[in-house]
């Protein structure tokens, strides 16, 4: 009976280390993968600084995976949990891949205060990436079927979106009077993931084997 009440507290105990985990991972998010670069994106454009332009342009591109993801967890889909694992792992690379940017990010004044904010964003973000990656790995074991998708550690993947789901709800209804459900959002992913897949193979199978690592004029 001790033995059981310790496993039981144990497991207590991990579920919510993992859900602090998760939540800390999201608020990161929000900050490093959202806030920051926006705020970047229009410094760049009132400096005219046309590299670090370029970059956060890819930078969004890439990161919209994030806002696909969120939408198949709202819908309650579990491939959700693989399009979160990959997003990360393509933010991470997005920032260091194009060999021309980072050529023209290392030529900047490194006092400024844009290119030693930009450096310094995308060392933080390159590393919550990867560690939102690691734990996003956790969440793989979802998709092994409703049981799975039941599970305390999988539920707590849920939260974030369904408080995104109720937020664009309230806006949907005091703007147009219209109604958001979990169903459109898993229709509005379904198609989104079809579009990102669709240009992703584009870029791998066209413009990757004739430009390479060269951003260019992408």
């Amino acid at each position: 009976m001790a033995t059981s009440r310790t496993a039981v507290s144990a497991s207590a105990v991990t579920d919510s280390l993992h859900r602090t985990l998760v939540w800390l991972d999201v608020r990161l998010g929000l900050l490093f993968a959202v806030g920051v670069p926006l705020v970047l994106l229009v410094w760049a454009m009132v400096r005219r600084q046309q590299a670090i332009t370029r970059l956060l342009g890819l930078y969004w591109t890439v990161a919209s995976l994030q806002l696909i993801a969120l939408l198949l967890l709202v819908g309650r889909q579990a491939v959700g949990y693989a399009v979160v694992f990959v997003a990360q792992l393509l933010i991470a690379a997005v920032l260091w891949f194009w060999v021309d940017l980072n050529e023209e990010l290392q030529d900047l004044p490194p006092w400024r205060a844009l290119p030693l904010t930009v450096r310094i964003w995308r060392w933080c973000l390159t590393i919550q990436s990867l560690a939102g990656a690691a734990l996003a790995s956790t969440a793989l074991a979802c998709m092994g079927g409703q049981a799975a998708l039941g599970s305390a550690r999988c539920l707590v993947w849920q939260q974030p979106p369904q408080l995104f789901n109720a937020w664009i709800d309230h806006a949907l209804d005091f703007i147009i009077g219209g109604d958001w459900n979990p169903t459109l959002a898993a229709v509005a992913g379904y198609l989104g993931l079809l579009g990102y897949a669709v240009g992703l193979l584009q870029w791998l199978l066209v413009r990757l084997p004739k430009q390479g690592r060269l951003a260019g004029e992408f």
